[in-house]
C-alpha cells in the first residue's frame, strides 16, 4: 500500500531522523559540576522507591541538538540528566537502568521522542554516559517512575507518518479527515532537514489512544506511535 511504503521510508524517528544509530560522535566538554545535572523545576523524588513502568531499548542524543529548544520549552543541555519520552508528562522523574550492566541513572523528562517504535526513551549524553550506553548507542533498559503521577491520564494523539514532503503529509491529512478529527500536521527541524508528522485524534487516556492506534493500524497498515498531547509544548529539539 502507498501509505505503508511512505511510512516505512519516511518515518522512524521521527522516522528517518530518529534512526540515528549508531549514535552521533560527540566530543564532550569539561565534566560539568554535579549540580548541573539537576533542575530546580524537578518535583521531589524518593531515590529508594520507584514504580516499574516499562522495559525496552534506549538511545541517546547529544550534538547537534545541544543548545536547541526541547519540547517543554527549555534549552536542551546534553550535559544534564534529562530524557525524551513519548507519553510521560514533562518533569516526571524516571530511574533508567541498563539491564545489560546494572548501571542506573535518574532523569527528568523534558522532551518528546523517540519517534521510532523499537525504542522507548532517548537519553541525554550525560545520562547515557552514566549507564554506559555511549559506545553501544542503543541498550536494553528498565524504567521506573519516581514521581507521583498517573502516566495514563491526560490527552494523547496517534502519529501515523512523518514525511519530508509536506504535500504527502497534507494528502494523508485530507484523506483521513473524512473519518477522524482532528488530524493535524506538526512540522519540525532535524539535523537532516524539515519533516512533517501527521497526528490523528485527541483522546482522553492512554488506553483510548491505544485503541485508536490499533484501529489505524488495521485500516492503514502502519505502525502507530502514541504521543502525549502537551498543552504548552514548544517545537521540540528531539527529531
Amino acid at each position: 500500500m502507498f501509505l505503508a511504503a511512505i511510512f516505512l521510508t519516511g518515518c522512524a524517528a521521527r522516522q528517518p531522523t530518529a534512526n540515528r544509530s549508531p549514535a552521533p560522535t560527540v566530543q564532550p566538554g569539561p565534566e560539568p559540576p554535579s549540580e548541573t545535572a539537576k533542575s530546580d523545576a524537578a518535583p521531589p523524588v524518593n531515590p529508594h522507591e520507584g514504580v516499574a513502568f516499562e522495559e525496552g531499548k534506549a538511545s541517546w542524543y547529544g550534538a547537534p541538538f545541544h543548545g536547541r529548544r526541547a519540547s517543554d520549552g527549555e534549552i536542551y543541555d546534553m550535559n544534564k540528566l534529562t530524557a525524551a519520552h513519548r507519553t510521560l508528562p514533562f518533569n516526571t522523574m524516571v530511574r533508567v537502568t541498563n539491564t545489560a550492566n546494572g548501571k542506573s541513572t535518574t532523569v527528568r523528562i523534558t522532551d518528546r521522542g523517540p519517534f521510532v517504535d523499537n525504542r522507548i526513551i532517548d537519553l541525554s549524553y550525560a545520562a547515557a554516559k552514566e549507564i554506559g550506553s555511549i559506545g553501544p548507542g542503543v541498550v536494553p533498559v528498565r524504567l521506573e517512575i519516581l514521581s507521583a503521577i498517573d502516566p495514563a491520564a491526560g490527552f494523547f494523539t496517534v502519529q501515523i507518518g512523518a514525511f519530508r514532503d509536506r504535500g504527502n503529509a497534507e494528502r494523508l491529512r485530507d484523506r483521513l479527515r473524512a473519518s477522524y478529527s482532528p488530524v493535524a500536521i506538526q512540522s519540525f527541524e532535524s539535523a537532516s532537514g524539515s519533516y512533517y508528522r501527521v497526528h490523528v485524534g485527541k483522546v482522553s487516556g492512554e488506553d483510548a489512544a491505544k485503541k485508536l492506534g490499533a484501529e489505524l493500524h488495521e485500516r492503514e497498515g502502519v505502525t502507530p506511535l502514541i504521543i502525549r498531547e502537551d498543552t504548552s509544548a514548544a517545537e521540540g529539539a528531539n527529531p
